[in-house]
């Protein structure tokens, strides 16, 4: 259960960052952002742990800053993969995923969801 919540939680994230940034876009709206909330979701859960691990020594030295880049070049990546989802600059796709990692984080506040 606590999946489908985080799931549907970064889905609304993606949902509001397509209408704050300018350069990211979903063409059917609702369906899209379920499929990029999905892969966002996955990749956290499996994949995030193993490139913390690898990158901690860039994280070390950059105080955690290093991470924001990997969001955003996953949100990135997820832009040219994704059918209906675009992210047109690395710019944009840095800043959606600082917007994704805020909005996910009130989100979860706002209806005390904690992972």
């Amino acid at each position: 259960m606590r999946i489908i919540l985080h799931w549907i939680i970064i889905s609304a994230s993606v949902i509001a960052t397509t209408y704050i940034v300018s350069g990211i876009s979903l063409s059917p709206v609702v369906w899209t952002a379920l499929v990029v909330g999905a892969c966002l979701t996955l990749f956290n859960m499996f994949i995030k742990p193993i490139i913390n691990i690898l990158t901690l020594p860039l994280n070390i030295v950059t105080l955690g800053l290093f991470s924001l880049v990997v969001n955003g070049l996953l949100f990135w990546f997820l832009g040219s993969v994704i059918k209906g989802f675009s992210v047109s600059t690395f710019t944009a796709a840095f800043v959606g995923a600082i917007l994704v990692s805020v909005i996910n984080w009130v989100l979860r506040k706002v209806f005390h969801f904690d992972l």
